[in-house]
């Protein structure tokens, strides 16, 4: 046996059962044994870092790991629930939703720098007129046009992109919120 591998069966033997106390009181028993197991495969990996005594090192650990698997378990929560929405949606509203994004995403890369930069510091930044004003070195007044325009011209590319370039085809509007005035 190396001497590394006998610090840690003596650290292991030593502090195993307070290390799985402390994750049992703060995450119940059935996730004790894998909160230890993680904790002590960090100790392995960075045994030269443990110090003497290793307990409050291990101690930090585990409360790490518990951390760590409360904000997965939060992630997967929030996974589920956005999964829920979606499946409760009629199947037609998706590839709806989908196809206009697409469009509205196609009609943004066809705009002028200048236009998608104001449309999106007020549409995707939530940021009031004045605000985005401040950001591009403008008045109020003046991005208020320029987000008129811009707006305008988004709409004209996004109906053009939906009636496949061709207004022949009869798209329809799409009704994405970066489109309507009430956005501002």
């Amino acid at each position: 046996m190396t001497p590394d591998e006998r610090r840690f069966t003596a650290i292991y033997d030593a502090c195993r059962q307070n290390v799985w106390a402390y994750a049992a009181a703060r995450a119940g028993r059935q996730a004790a044994d894998e909160v230890v197991s993680e904790t002590f495969a960090v100790a392995w990996r960075r045994l030269a870092d443990v110090p003497d005594p290793a307990l409050p090192w291990l101690l930090g650990v585990a409360r790490n790991v518990l951390r760590d698997g409360h904000r997965a378990q939060v992630r997967r929560e929030a996974f589920t629930a956005e999964l829920g929405r979606w499946a409760a949606r009629p199947a037609g509203d998706i590839a709806e939703d989908v196809a206009e994004r697409l469009a509205v995403l196609r009609a943004m890369a066809a705009l002028p720098e200048a236009d998608r930069e104001v449309l999106i510091l007020v549409a995707w930044q939530g940021l009031t007129p004045r605000e985005a004003a401040k950001v591009v070195r403008c008045s109020p007044a003046a991005l208020r046009v320029r987000l008129h325009r811009a707006r305008r011209r988004l709409l004209r590319a996004a109906e053009q992109d939906t009636a496949g370039g061709s207004p022949a085809r009869g798209g329809t509007r799409p009704q994405v919120g970066i489109i309507s005035e009430e956005m501002t």
